[in-house]
């Protein structure tokens, strides 16, 4: 079951993060069908590649992905924007627990599989999936959570560069934790705070250096949770040898 569960949800993060642009996006929470159906066909056209078979399963699970799929963002579109964030959490959750469901309910699907010889291949999708999640789904999340404080938002130096960074924050914290050496990100936070001090200190205490901290903690805190949740899904597949062990 874990198996077929790591290669569904790995073509959910793959459709919704990877391949899923902002007009998509936009057309998306319009209810634009078409746009609708254009996501969900690369979502079943990534699970169809991923669980490659022959077998009427196969067919049923496909159509209860595009189904579980199509209903939960339907719903998704109907929350207030004032609600965006936990409206981004609860669909993302969501679709982690159809997806559960459908493994569940077919549980042999990566076994039948045209894949199902090469035995690193969960651990490789696992791997991938985590890295998204962290690095740039955690990016939607914590910039749904700053959207509030936008008026307070430090002076923005290069186009995009808080983005740029907190992503980059965020994969250096993921391949630290998966190396086993989470005591590092310590250094990094270090690293960080020399860095912004000029940019917030100006005046005292005021409401930029708070958004900074905020922003941080919130952009640290999704990343030491998607690195350990990564891990903790890897643990119970085939190792990829890549890995240190873990104690």
């Amino acid at each position: 079951m874990i198996e077929t569960f790591t290669a569904l949800i790995c073509a959910h993060v793959l459709a919704d993060f990877a391949f899923q642009s902002n007009e998509m996006v936009a057309g998306k929470a319009r209810r634009h069908m078409p746009t609708l159906a254009a996501h969900l066909a690369i979502l079943l056209g990534l699970s169809t590649l991923l669980l490659l078979q022959l077998s009427g399963a196969l067919l049923a699970a496909l159509i209860l992905v595009g189904l579980s799929h199509f209903l939960i963002d339907i719903a998704k579109t109907f929350a207030p924007k004032s609600r965006a964030l936990m409206a981004f959490v609860t669909d993302q959750g969501a679709h982690l627990l159809a997806t559960a469901a459908i493994a569940a309910t077919f549980p042999g699907l990566f076994a039948d599989a045209f894949w199902a010889d090469q035995s690193w291949l969960p651990g490789l999708l696992a791997l991938i999936a985590g890295a998204i999640v962290t690095i740039r789904a955690g990016g939607f999340a914590v910039g749904l959570l700053m959207a509030r404080f936008d008026d307070s938002a430090p002076p923005e130096g290069l186009p995009q560069g808080g983005r740029l960074i907190g992503q980059l924050e965020r994969g250096v914290i993921f391949l630290l934790v998966l190396a086993g050496q989470p005591a590092a990100i310590g250094f990094l936070i270090a690293a960080k705070s020399i860095l912004r001090f000029e940019a917030v200190s100006k005046n005292g205490a005021n409401p930029k250096s708070e958004y900074v901290i905020i922003g941080t903690l919130a952009s640290f805190g999704w990343a030491l949770a998607g690195s350990y949740a990564t891990l903790a899904l890897m643990s119970h597949l085939a190792p990829l040898g890549i890995l240190p062990p873990a104690n």
